[in-house]
């Protein structure tokens, strides 16, 4: 399927169908600033459970093409009730968004979001220890580089954000592009069809997960289609092959016959894996890390 998918519809074909709308079970604070650029405001929603919150966090990367779109967020609610039903405090990401801005720049601008959210982790009532982080495809690219290249932050610095960890705890990755060399090539089908690919190439190294894998790297599960043509699964079963080398926990789910995005018993299951993976690496507060 050779198409740019809006980031809602990437939300839907995620996790298993629900009816949108308001759930009074859940506490929604929307458009967090945490940044700006060229005059315009960086911003998140927070959807969190207001019986059973466990103190974990997952952001999700609103992301599709590196295509980052606004949606009410309590039409988000129903598509995300597994892991709030889990007891996850959610946080919808959305990036600086193609065609403005390429990948590099998304990439500082999640990297800003994990730095505010571990900063305001008491605000928001979680452990900034305990975050987790997914999306599907681009989503699921951005989520790869935040597990990979996460830094302690800068103590020198003068913006007080900067000087935050951008870590995450784990990671889920749904049909992820790894390894962006190829893609940024003027010869390339995706560099035509994606303009957030537009950039120098000699930043494709830095921009690739694939690249960065080291024995530090957050746990991370992969679930891909072998059906997929967009992103081919091999951009799951290479990385998973370097993050077995390097011994980070890594599983990855393939599911067959599935294209570039799940639907039905397939979507029920990717989500399924999600939520048990998150449990399993964010139920307690992470074990110290050698920082990078």
């Amino acid at each position: 399927m050779k198409s740019i998918l809006p980031a809602v519809l990437l939300i839907a074909m995620l996790l298993p169908p629900a009816a949108l709308g308001a759930d009074e079970s859940v506490a929604i604070t929307p458009d967090v600033v945490y940044g700006h650029k060229d005059g315009m405001a960086l911003t998140f929603d927070v959807l969190k459970p207001k019986e059973n919150a466990n103190g974990a966090g997952v952001l999700f990367m609103v992301s599709g093409g590196w295509y980052s779109h606004w949606f009410p967020p309590q039409h988000a609610v129903g598509t995300f009730k597994p892991l709030l039903d889990a007891g996850f405090t959610v946080f919808v990401v959305r990036h600086g968004s193609s065609p403005k801005y390429v990948v590099p720049e998304a990439v500082e601008d999640v990297r800003r979001s994990v730095r505010v959210i571990r900063q305001r982790a008491r605000q928001f009532g979680v452990d900034p220890d305990r975050l987790g982080v997914t999306g599907g495809s681009a989503g699921g690219h951005l989520s790869l580089i935040l597990g990979t290249t996460a830094d302690a932050g800068d103590p020198q610095a003068g913006d007080e954000v900067l000087r935050q960890s951008s870590r995450v705890a784990a990671v889920v990755a749904y049909y992820p592009p790894t390894d962006l060399r190829e893609f940024v090539q003027e010869d390339s089908w995706y560099y035509e069809k994606f303009p957030a690919l537009r950039f120098d190439p000699a930043r494709a190294d830095a921009c690739s997960p694939l690249l960065q894998v080291t024995d530090d790297d957050a746990p991370t599960l992969l679930v891909h289609g072998d059906k997929d043509e967009l992103v081919p699964l091999d951009h799951s079963e290479k990385i998973l092959a370097a993050l077995q080398k390097v011994k980070v926990p890594c599983e990855l789910l393939v599911v067959e016959g599935a294209a570039h995005g799940f639907s039905g018993d397939d979507g029920r299951r990717a989500g399924e894996a999600m939520v048990a993976w998150f449990q399993k690496h964010l139920g307690k507060p992470a074990a110290t890390k050698r920082e990078p």
